[in-house]
């Protein structure tokens, strides 16, 4: 930028907040008014496989463009983006950080849209952003966990209500038949009623989607390798127990070889 007499209104006023360091940063993108969009596009209820998978690729895009992102995990029209620990990402500026996701996340969203959907836009697609830092690794599995539990339980209800509505209750009806009923309840709702077992809903619908980078040891042809390499998955695990985690430790490696290290000191030390 040239110097001239009008340069301090970018060295007074601009702020940059740099996120603290050794943290995992979590990037939360989240539809706009995706209640209108969904209507005005005509989503299937209460999940439509074709926006579900739309929103997977473009998170699997983030992960091809920002290679610092270690795990995302995504339900109807929000994804959340991890960081890992120690990522300079634009100096881990929150600004850049926040607008460059975001952006590129409505961008490969508008760009991918003929892939999955045969008409055009009605309405512009938007999306807004927010980050948040957790400090070690129990904080950023419960924070997943707590989303993925969040999609359970909308997705539970939304599976009643729709079946209602579309057994021929209006919405009203339906919410009111469902007001104060716990889990157990809505299953057997649906069982006794529809003939549905929750639990053999597509995972996708009750767990989410996942997407990291899975190694891969065999080649296309299914022989063993002798290196692996990296692949970006999409899938629908359970997050909130521990084998995910166990059978996938490389995924927030970082930290778990840091604490290794630091306890193999400490038994030196002993």
């Amino acid at each position: 930028m040239a110097n001239s007499k009008y340069e301090y209104v970018k060295r007074e006023f601009e702020f940059h907040r740099h996120l603290p360091a050794s943290n995992w940063i979590v990037v939360l993108i989240d539809g706009c008014h995706f209640h209108r969009f969904s209507e005005l596009h005509a989503f299937e209820k209460p999940n439509d496989e074709r926006a579900l998978r739309l929103m997977n690729a473009c998170a699997t895009s983030m992960l091809e463009k920002f290679p610092d992102i270690v795990f995302a995990y995504g339900v109807s029209d929000e994804y959340s983006f991890v960081f890992r620990e120690k990522t300079e990402f634009h100096k881990r500026r929150e600004s850049k950080i926040i607008s460059l996701c975001v952006s590129y996340f409505t961008s490969v969203y508008g760009m991918k849209w003929k892939d999955f959907f045969p008409n055009d836009f009605k309405e512009t697609p938007y999306f807004d952003g927010r980050v948040v830092c957790y400090p070690n690794i129990k904080t950023i599995r419960d924070y997943l966990a707590w989303r993925q539990v969040d999609c359970h339980i909308n997705n539970q209800y939304n599976t009643c209500f729709w079946a209602l509505v579309k057994s021929g209750k209006t919405e009203k009806e339906a919410h009111q038949a469902l007001k104060g009923t716990f889990s157990k309840d809505k299953n057997k709702l649906l069982l006794q009623q529809f003939q549905v077992n929750y639990n053999d809903e597509p995972a996708v619908f009750r767990k989410g989607s996942s997407v990291y980078r899975d190694k891969v040891k065999t080649d296309d042809c299914g022989n063993p390798i002798k290196r692996t390499r990296e692949a970006i998955t999409v899938s629908s695990f359970d997050l909130i127990g521990p084998e995910f985690w166990e059978n996938h430790q490389y995924i927030l490696g970082e930290a778990l070889c840091s604490r290794r290290r630091l306890n193999c000191t400490r038994e030196m030390r002993d």
